[in-house]
Parts: C-alpha cells; structure tokens; sequence
C-alpha cells in the first residue's frame, strides 16, 4: 500500500553520486511516494529496478549530457500518479555521474 503524503516529509539530501551500484535502497514498509534520477555525465547510464544493473541488464536507459552537469541528460520519475516502484534501484555505466531524489 502507498504511504500517503503528508507536508513533514522531506526528501532525501542531494548529492552528486559517482559510482555505479546502488541508487536508492529498498524503501519497504515504509514505501515511497516519488523518486527520480537525472544523468549528469556525459556517458549514458543503465538503470535497474532491481539488484545488479549492467550495460546488459537494465530497464531504463539514461542519455548522456552535452557537457557534464548542464542539465541535459536523461531523466526518469515515478510519481504518485500511478504505481511507485519500493525496490531496490541499481545503476552501470562508463564514469556514472547522477542524483536521486526519494520522497
């Protein structure tokens, strides 16, 4: 069941992340209500909604930015407009570079 919204919850502190392997944790009981990833490089990068994305193994495909960090790259959400995804999210891809926001 998805957890309802309320206006104290707050979502998880940016970063920029670097490496490849785990985006976000499994979020299980609590549930998340949204989440998105940006691609910052300039590689394109393989996300899984599940354990051990490759170049291979994925389900979304993100497209890599003109010059890194301008804004351009591939981006992916799932709001509370439908189903949203609790599971693990795992990332591959040359140099990764990216943010995740979880709600």
């Amino acid at each position: 069941m998805q957890k309802s919204f309320t206006p104290t919850d707050l979502a998880n502190t940016p970063s920029i992340l670097t490496s490849a392997g785990t985006a976000l944790a499994a979020n299980l009981p609590v549930g998340r209500n949204a989440w998105s990833i940006q691609n910052l490089g300039t590689n394109p990068l393989f996300v899984l909604l599940g354990a051990g994305a490759s170049t291979t193994v994925f389900h979304i495909l993100l497209k890599g930015c003109t010059s890194q960090d301008d804004g351009t790259g591939g981006f992916y959400e799932q709001n509370g407009g439908g189903a949203v995804y609790q599971g693990i999210v795992t990332i591959a891809g040359t140099s990764p570079r990216f943010v995740v926001m979880e709600l």
